[in-house]
């Protein structure tokens, strides 16, 4: 039996495995669903928003988080709509539907019991510097992206 060792520093690689092992477990929960990874993130944000939102600015902030084309939210967001998942209010605002709030449920229940084991083997005080350095990470790399 041999003992995993832990690393020395944070790299590119063990960010990449915890967000292939992160997007492992996802795919696991969504198995069943007609979601596919684009759309279930456009589902997830719009009932954590927690009231309606403009779908415009919903559509920004989904493409600005992920780096993905505007036009790859929208057409993830009309297929939630083609599945009833999402809706549209009386103000023509966006929000999910019964169904939909109940297929989040599901799936955060699915993929929440694996992700909160993982997560509470680590001390809380490393999780939020961890999340520190995340954040200035992905801060920096935006910017760069920004550049280009």
């Amino acid at each position: 039996m041999s003992t995993a060792t832990a690393p020395t520093t944070l790299t590119p690689s063990i960010i990449g495995q915890a967000e292939k092992h992160h997007t492992a477990v996802l795919a696991r929960a969504l198995a069943g669903t007609t979601l596919n990874e684009r759309q279930w993130i456009v589902l997830n944000q719009a009932v954590a928003a927690g009231e309606p939102v403009d779908p415009s600015a919903h559509i920004t902030r989904i493409a600005a988080m992920t780096q993905w084309a505007r036009t790859e939210v929208e057409t993830a967001m009309n297929a939630l709509f083609a599945s009833a998942l999402l809706a549209t209010t009386s103000h023509g605002m966006l929000e999910a539907s019964d169904t939909g709030k109940a297929v989040v449920s599901k799936v955060r229940a699915e993929s929440g019991a694996i992700v909160a084991a993982a997560y509470g083997a680590v001390p809380a005080e490393d999780l939020v510097t961890a999340a520190r350095v995340l954040a200035v990470i992905t801060a920096r790399i935006a910017e760069e992206l920004a550049h280009a």
